[in-house]
């Protein structure tokens, strides 16, 4: 007989209380801005998941990562994602961007709101329509610094 999955809540228990309310604020967050999303803990990552119907498959589009100093709301296809704010970090990863907090209401909602659907619309697109977001991005900044 297995062990029930891991709850959101045994993953956050262990972290301080101010990183325990910015985390369960970004959950709220998510799960107001993606109603139909599946969040479940990611026990091998140490994070709160969140895939997203799409057509009729799911998709793997953001994530809530408690770390002992912050909490992380990251998403998976970050690198192709439009933001106009400048807020998103992870450069030097591959694919993944996050936003990084330290208290509750340190990035305004709407903000976070933005980036969550846009992480919806990348994660609806194919890949050539992923890597085309990334050549046409690349043609913009090139004619602008000419």
């Amino acid at each position: 007989m297995g062990r029930d999955p891991m709850s959101p809540e045994e993953l956050l228990a262990p972290y301080p209380p101010i990183l325990r309310a910015t985390a369960e604020s970004l959950r709220a967050l998510v799960q107001r801005t993606l109603p139909d999303a599946i969040e479940a803990v990611r026990p091998g990552w140490r994070l709160i998941g969140y895939d997203v119907p799409i057509g009729r498959r799911t998709r793997y589009v953001a994530f809530v990562w408690p770390e002992p100093e912050h909490v992380h709301l990251g998403f998976e296809h970050g690198i192709f994602m439009d933001d106009p704010d400048g807020i998103l970090g992870g450069s030097g990863l591959r694919k993944v961007r996050f936003v990084t907090l330290s208290r509750p209401g340190q990035i305004r909602d709407d903000v976070l709101e933005r980036l969550v659907h846009e992480a919806v619309r990348v994660a609806s697109m194919d890949r050539s329509q992923r890597v085309a977001t990334l050549l046409d991005r690349d043609a913009v900044r090139t004619a602008i610094e000419d």
